[in-house]
């Protein structure tokens, strides 16, 4: 399932929503180092990442757009390659406009959790909360679709999901809170897709 063997064209033809979110991370990244750094606190805060700081308080839509930032090329590939990777197949299942819906639903549940665990002053970014959306969702057909996630890629998730978690606690200066929330997002988010498809389906017979 998560075997990239596509052409380029191929890519972009079949996973449209996943090929233009990866251009978007890699086009910001590049216009944040253009007029400053995407390493650089008051670059992020312009661009829109998500912050809490002294006398500063966030607008709503930073919510949104943090998750499309990155912090260094580092983050950026890291997450561009989980996102090459694993994105497709969940792109093809759902369909490109419930996938990108999906997408947003977890990297904002994500980063409401971030800002809503966090106790000290922070600044953050990344797709992170939007991706583990997407291990969760396969986490759930898993349990619940057996006939659609098979016994090899259901062990390929668990251990993405536990290396990511320990990887989340372990490293310093990761946002594990949006990992966690994008996680649930996810979970929650699938169940209710999976529900309202078996609504439609009973409605349709």
């Amino acid at each position: 399932m998560f075997s990239r063997t596509e052409s380029l064209k191929q890519y972009i033809k079949w996973y449209p929503v996943t090929a233009v979110l990866i251009c978007i991370h890699i086009i910001l990244v590049g216009l944040m180092e253009w007029f400053g750094s995407s390493q650089d606190t008051v670059t992020l805060i312009q661009f829109g990442a998500l912050y809490d700081l002294p006398n500063l308080e966030p607008e709503a839509w930073r919510y949104f757009t943090a998750m499309f930032l990155h912090i260094g090329f580092a983050h950026l590939l890291f997450n561009c390659f989980a996102l090459y990777v694993f994105a497709p197949p969940l792109e093809r299942m759902l369909g490109k406009w419930r996938y990108a819906l999906f997408y947003l639903v977890c990297g904002l549940a994500g980063n409401l959790v971030s800002a809503w665990f966090h106790q000290d002053y922070f600044v953050s970014a990344g797709a992170s909360g939007a991706i583990y959306g997407i291990y969760a969702a396969y986490l759930y057909l898993a349990v619940f679709r057996k006939d659609i996630i098979d016994h090899q890629t259901k062990q390929v998730v668990l251990t993405i999901i536990g290396v990511g978690f320990i990887y989340s606690i372990v490293v310093p200066d990761i946002d594990i809170y949006a990992h966690l929330g994008g996680f649930l997002g996810g979970l929650a988010a699938m169940a209710l897709i999976v529900l309202f498809i078996k609504r439609r389906t009973r409605r349709s017979a």
